[in-house]
C-alpha cells in the first residue's frame, strides 16, 4: 500500500618465470596478497559516521538555535506517532532507535488527537507505553531537552549507544521499535532493519519513517548546474536517499509481515538558499558523505546556485521551496497468531465481477 500526501509549511610487480634451472639457490619469492571479501553479505560505505556524529554533536551545542530547526522532526514525529491510533494495544517496552532529541517522546505526550467519541476521552498516546528507551550515539541532542516538562509526563530512559549501525540490546526485548528521521543516514540499511526484527517480540511492529526519494531536490539540481558551469563537473553535496520503492523489499528482506509503505511530502518555504542550508546545518543534518572532504564548496558555486534555484524553482513573492520527502513504514515481526493470507484461487468472489456491477 502506497500513498503520497503533499503539505506546504513558511518557515605490484610481476615475478620472471624461469627459463631452466638454476645451479645456485633460488631466492626466496615473494607472495602477491589479493583481496578477499569478508563472509557475509557486503557492506557499503556511503556516509561518515563519525563525520555525522560531530555534526549532531555541533548542533546541539547552540541549544537555542538547535530547538528552533527541530519544525521538521517535531512535525513528523507527530505523524509518526499518530500511527499507533490504528493499533488497540499496549506496549510495555518501546524503544526509539536514533532518538535525536527525543522528538517523539514530545509527541507521545501531546493531546490525543482521536478521541474516543462515546467518553469524549483524551489520553495522550504514552498512556499506551510504560516504558520508554530513547537511544542515540550523540549524547548532547540526546539529553539536550532532558529538563523539559515533558519528560515528567512519560517514564523515559535515555542510552548513548556507540553507532546506531549496531544495536547493544538482547533477542525480544521489545514490544514496538519506532524511528523517526534518522535511519537515512544508516550504511548498512538492510542490516539494521534485520537488526530491529531480531530485537522485536513476536508479533510486534516497527514504525519508522526516513527521508528519502525526491527530498531537496531543488538544492541537488541548482548545485549540480551550478558546479558544472563553474568548475565543469559536480560533486556529491547532498547525500543519497533510499527510493521508496525499495523500502518494502528490504523490510521484506529483513524478515517483515504485513507491510505498508507510503510517502508524505513536506514543502517549507525559506528567504534564500543560504538560509535551508543554515537551518540544515543546525538541524545536524548536513552532508556526511565520504568524499565531502574534498573541500567546501566555492562561493562562486553557492552564488550562481543561488540564482539558479530562484530562476527554477522560486515561488512568485521571491521565498524558495524545500521538499522533504519522508517514506513511513511499518512492518510487523512474524508471530503464531499472525493474520496470514489466504491460499491463491481459494476466493469465492470475482474481483472483475464485482467492480462491473453497478
Amino acid at each position: 500500500m502506497t500513498a503520497c500526501m503533499r503539505t506546504v509549511y513558511r518557515a605490484g610487480s610481476r615475478l620472471p618465470r624461469l627459463a631452466q634451472p638454476l645451479s645456485r639457490p633460488l631466492p626466496p619469492v615473494w607472495k602477491r596478497a589479493y583481496a578477499v571479501q569478508a563472509p557475509g553479505a557486503p557492506r557499503f560505505q556511503v556516509f561518515n559516521r563519525r563525520t555525522k556524529w560531530m555534526q549532531k554533536e555541533r548542533a546541539a551545542s547552540d541549544v537555542e538555535e538547535s530547538r528552533q530547526t527541530d519544525y521538521l522532526k517535531d512535525e513528523v514525529a507527530i505523524r509518526l506517532s499518530e500511527r499507533l491510533l490504528d493499533i488497540n494495544r499496549h506496549f510495555p517496552r518501546v524503544l526509539d532507535y536514533g532518538a535525536n532529541s527525543c522528538n517523539l517522546a514530545r509527541a507521545l505526550v501531546r493531546e490525543n488527537p482521536d478521541p474516543d467519541p462515546a467518553t469524549a476521552v483524551s489520553e495522550p498516546l504514552a498512556s499506551r507505553i510504560t516504558d520508554l528507551v530513547a537511544a542515540d550515539s550523540s549524547e548532547k541532542l540526546l539529553f539536550r531537552d532532558a529538563d523539559e516538562p515533558f519528560n515528567k509526563k512519560i517514564n523515559i530512559t535515555r542510552h548513548v549507544i556507540e553507532d546506531e549501525e549496531t544495536l547493544p540490546y538482547e533477542p525480544e526485548s521489545f514490544d514496538l521499535v519506532m524511528s523517526s528521521l534518522s535511519m537515512h543516514w544508516i550504511n548498512d540499511l538492510p542490516g539494521a532493519l534485520t537488526q530491529i526484527n531480531h530485537i522485536l517480540k513476536p508479533d510486534s511492529p516497527f514504525i519508522g519513517a526516513m527521508l528519502g526519494g525526491d527530498t531537496l531536490y531543488e538544492l541537488r539540481t541548482s548545485l549540480q548546474l551550478a558546479e558544472q558551469e563553474r568548475r565543469g563537473g559536480i560533486s556529491p553535496h547532498v547525500s543519497p536517499l533510499a527510493d521508496v520503492r525499495d523500502v518494502g523489499n528490504l523490510l521484506q528482506k529483513a524478515g517483515f509481515k504485513m507491510l505498508t509503505v507510503d510517502i508524505d511530502d513536506i514543502i517549507v518555504d525559506y528567504p534564500d538558499m543560504f538560509a535551508l542550508m543554515q537551518d540544515l546545518q543546525s538541524m545536524g543534518e548536513g552532508n556526511a558523505v565520504l568524499g565531502r572532504e574534498m573541500g567546501p564548496i566555492q562561493r562562486d558555486v553557492l552564488l550562481a546556485a543561488e540564482g539558479i534555484y530562484h530562476e527554477l524553482h522560486g515561488n512568485e513573492d521571491g521565498s524558495i521551496p524545500a521538499t522533504f520527502r519522508i517514506i513511513y513504514m511499518i512492518g510487523w515481526r512474524e508471530g503464531e497468531n499472525q493474520p496470514q493470507p489466504l491460499a491463491r484461487g481459494s476466493g469465492e468472489l470475482n474481483l472483475k465481477d464485482l467492480l462491473e456491477t453497478k
